[in-house]
This record gives C-alpha cells, structure tokens and sequence, in this order.
C-alpha cells in the first residue's frame, strides 16, 4: 500500500526506494505485483484506482 501511495503522489521508483529504504528493484517488483493483481496497464490507471479506493486524496 504504501508503494502505491508514492507512486500515485507522483513519485519514481527511485523516489519511492529511498523513502521506503529498498532496492529501485524491489520497487519495480511491487508496482509489476499490484499493476497485475489489479488489471491495471499503467500509472494513469494506478492513480485511478488510488483516487477511487482513498488511498490518496486530491485536493479541490
């Protein structure tokens, strides 16, 4: 969850390692699990499915 929250804020795989303190790759194997789990074919639709669910909220 939180790997999806930073991605949907915007952040890169590289971002999102640092601010977790894992591996660009380990990122990279989290986005691929939820993108498949989900149905999901790109970060648009990650951010989709992360405004939806209330995983992040954009502010008005």
């Amino acid at each position: 969850r939180q790997v999806l929250r930073l991605i949907a804020e915007g952040k890169t795989n590289k971002e999102v390692a640092k601010c977790l303190s894992i591996s660009k790759s380990t990122v990279n194997i989290h986005r691929t699990n939820i993108m498949q789990k989900l149905d999901i074919h790109d970060t648009v639709g990650l951010v989709r499915y992360s405004v939806e669910k209330g995983i992040i909220v954009i502010d008005k």
